[in-house]
């Protein structure tokens, strides 16, 4: 029998962070079950509430899925009591996660050492552009900047292009993961130990650790990777090739394989052709391998390419965009996208919880919260504040 709750409920996150970057960490941990408490600025929010490339009726539709499985409380940590309204929350909480610039939360006497007194099992995961140490941590370091200096930018793109970005905030993104891989990590040291940590994770790193044999390649060889376009260098064959009708993306770049894909081209000699018989021989001559494949799916459209690459196993497929994903029956048998029901959207279409767990998956079971949704929830039953304190925190600005 399964979980319904996901393996982290019982385990309460207190999440500072604000855009991407700490929220998304924040997301990870609440699919999976944990109580995440988003604080948030009075009168303000996160700007996330606001951010997206489309609204509808004036409102994000980016913020519906970043605050999912979120509680939403207002809080100034710039007013002392504020700050200690936090410490009393620091008590209840297993994680808390901060992505402001380095020295913020020092600067209000929340730094490690005075939240590890308050509670010595408490994990800290701290995201920011350069990491907690160095001579550029207190800089300011956005995503952007962090996937340039951790080497995505330069390798993005054409090469008859300037260095070009991802469609999406990677480097944010890749930072909140491996903070949540730390975080979960540091629970299960706790778990031995009795004792929290802190969790350090710098975007520039989560992006430089994606890097493949990019360093070791400089180190070794001098070589510097260069975009490439829709390739990888001395990786084929593995490109986008045009067909009647569109296009197919086929990947028949190990030696068993493409012998498959010469097969389904009706030109078996090719795999043990000198040219491409090897993994380093076809690479040596992509360019002309990928032309010779372009020639014979151009004959063809390009449902029957794909069926003749699934006849003969060889990996192939279309590249998708939305409308294509929510009309996909694979996309709809392990329900990678799912409907949520929302107060302001109604039902709204999202990417569902990853990775699949067969005993205590994750799920969607809270939209995103209005500001400061859950303010009486949190100060008057969690904190027990008076109800005549907490009218005068409210009418002061404090929540």
């Amino acid at each position: 029998m399964t979980e319904k709750n996901g393996p982290l409920s019982g385990l309460r996150v207190i999440e500072l962070g604000t855009l991407l970057a700490g929220p998304f960490c924040g997301q990870l941990l609440g699919d999976f079950g944990a109580e995440v408490i988003k604080v948030e600025p009075p009168g303000k929010g996160d700007p996330m509430r606001a951010w997206g490339r489309k609204k509808l009726n004036g409102s994000s539709l980016w913020w519906p899925v970043v605050a999912r499985n979120k509680k939403a409380i207002t809080l100034d940590l710039r007013q002392a009591e504020g700050q200690a309204l936090l410490r009393s929350l620091v008590e209840k909480a297993d994680f808390l996660i901060e992505n402001f610039r380095p020295g913020t939360m020092e600067k209000w006497g929340l730094g490690w050492p005075e939240l590890s007194a308050i509670n010595p099992r408490l994990i800290m995961v701290r995201v920011s552009g350069y990491g907690q140490t160095g001579p550029y941590s207190r800089r300011a370091g956005f995503g952007a900047i962090g996937e340039a200096m951790g080497g995505l930018r330069y390798v993005v793109g054409d090469p008859s292009t300037p260095p070009s970005r991802m469609g999406i905030s990677i480097g944010d993104s890749l930072a909140a993961t491996f903070a949540c891989n730390g975080a979960l990590m540091a629970l299960h040291h706790r778990h031995v130990t009795g004792r929290g940590q802190v969790v350090d994770s710098a975007i520039y790193e989560a992006v430089l650790n994606m890097m493949e044999s990019l360093v070791t390649e400089y180190d070794k060889l001098g070589l510097i990777r260069e975009r490439t376009g829709a390739i990888l260098p001395n990786v084929a064959p593995s490109n986008v090739y045009k067909t009647l009708d569109g296009l197919v993306l086929i990947a028949g770049n190990q030696d068993t394989v493409f012998g498959r894909l010469a097969e389904a081209m009706g030109q078996p000699e090719l795999a043990s052709d000198p040219r491409y018989a090897t993994h380093s021989a076809r690479g040596e001559n992509q360019a002309e391998l990928d032309a010779l494949i372009e020639r014979w799916t151009q004959t063809l459209s390009t449902s029957q390419v794909l069926d003749l690459m699934d006849q003969h196993g060889v990996p192939a497929g279309l590249i998708y965009r939305a409308p294509e994903m929510l009309a996909d029956p694979h996309f709809q048998a392990r329900e990678a996208i799912v409907s949520v029901p929302h107060p302001e959207f109604g039902e709204l279409r999202m990417q569902n919880v990853a990775p699949k767990l067969s005993e205590s998956p994750g799920s969607v079971r809270l939209p995103s919260p209005t500001l400061g949704q859950h303010n009486d929830e949190v100060y008057l039953d969690l904190l027990g504040i008076a109800r005549e304190r907490y009218e005068e925190l409210k009418a002061r600005k404090v929540i």
